[in-house]
Order: structure tokens, then sequence, then C-alpha cells
């Protein structure tokens, strides 16, 4: 039985990383009772996998994961929300088809919300906005090789939040071409430290 689980990821929860809330999510669905299945061979491995990873000090409230359970079991999310700490609330679950492509090869953008705290930072935003979006091309470095960040700005527009200023990106997130929010605040003159960062969506490929 493959479940899709999505659920939010707040509070003191955004300052862990990727492997360790694989940890913390595979212990709740211990804590919870639930019959987890696990891979065949030598080194068996709980059959849990995140969508996309989620950048340390991001919050989210739109994660999705896959979890195989070995036997059916009736109310998923009230047993899962039983089991995980402060900070993750399980928003549903849905029974998928087995066959279906893992998570990771479906996710082809992400949408993101970013509060910009500090008012000197949001000095002439809108221009700024005006400028990246109006490039052909914005060559940045990355891990030594030079890519196009450009292309993977689907959207990029002013969002007022709580009276403030703030950013809403719709980024590409497909493998081997993914753009991240702090690289665009980055072209944008926005040290990251001036800013709170959600993910808000994740977009799935249409089947």
């Amino acid at each position: 039985m493959r479940v899709r689980v999505t659920f939010t990821k707040e509070g003191a929860l955004r300052y862990i990383g990727h492997l360790d809330l694989h940890k913390l999510l595979e212990r709740s669905i211990r804590r919870a009772k639930l019959p987890l299945a696990y891979s065949q061979g030598y080194h068996p491995q709980p059959k849990l996998h995140l969508a996309a990873a989620l950048p340390l000090g991001f919050s989210s409230r739109a994660e999705v994961m896959d979890i195989w359970l070995k036997e059916d079991v009736e109310d998923v999310v009230s047993a899962l929300q039983a089991g995980v700490p402060p900070g993750l609330t399980i928003l549903g679950a849905a029974q998928v088809d087995d066959r279906e492509p893992s998570l990771q090869t479906q996710v082809i953008a992400a949408e993101y919300q970013v509060e910009i705290t500090e008012s000197g930072s949001a000095a002439g935003l809108t221009e700024k906005i005006a400028s990246v979006m109006a490039s052909e091309s914005i060559l940045r470095e990355r891990r030594g090789k030079q890519y196009d960040l450009r292309p993977l700005i689907e959207a990029l527009t002013p969002a007022p939040l709580r009276g403030g200023k703030g950013l809403f990106m719709r980024l590409t997130a497909r493998e081997g071409a993914t753009g991240r929010p702090e690289e665009v605040l980055d072209e944008l003159g926005i040290p990251i430290e001036d800013t709170r960062i959600e993910r808000t969506a994740l977009i799935f490929e249409d089947k």
C-alpha cells in the first residue's frame, strides 16, 4: 500500500535538514505504530520518499512524501499526527498506484513566499524585480560550474505580507535545473538573513 502524505514543516523544525527530517519521519511512523514496509536485501531501508529537499531554515506548508505500508490502514492522518512532533502537521493522505514514478521525478516547480523583514532590503523592490524578469540571461556559478538562472525563474512578483514587503516566486525544480530562492534574492540584492522563506506549493507533472 503506497500512501501519499502532505504535511507542514514549521517553527523550530525549519532548522532541521533533509536527512534529519527523513529520520524524524521514520521515527514518527514507528511511534504511530503504522506497518511501514522495508526494502529487501542485506541492508533493508524504510520505504519512505520525500518529494523535494527543503533548504535549512525554510518553513513549508506543502511538503509531500510517499510511504509504503505492509497492510491497509483506515486513518493514516490521525495515526501519523499522533506520532509527529510539534511543527509537523499532517494535512492529508491518499493511496496512490504503486506503479507511479517516484515523487522526485514528478516535481517540476516549487512556489515560495518570501517575507522581507528589514525595510532597507525592500528598497526599490519593484524595479529590481522588473530588471531580473527583463533579463535575457543571468549567468551565475554553482559548485564551480556556470549556469543561467533566468530560465529557472517562472514567476517573480511583489507580495505584501503582514503590512510589509514580500515576494512570490515560482521556480523550476527539475533534476539538474533547480532554481533556488537564495540565489534569486542574491540577484535582487536582498540578504537572505533579512528574510523568512516558506515553500507554499510543490508543482507536479501532469500525468
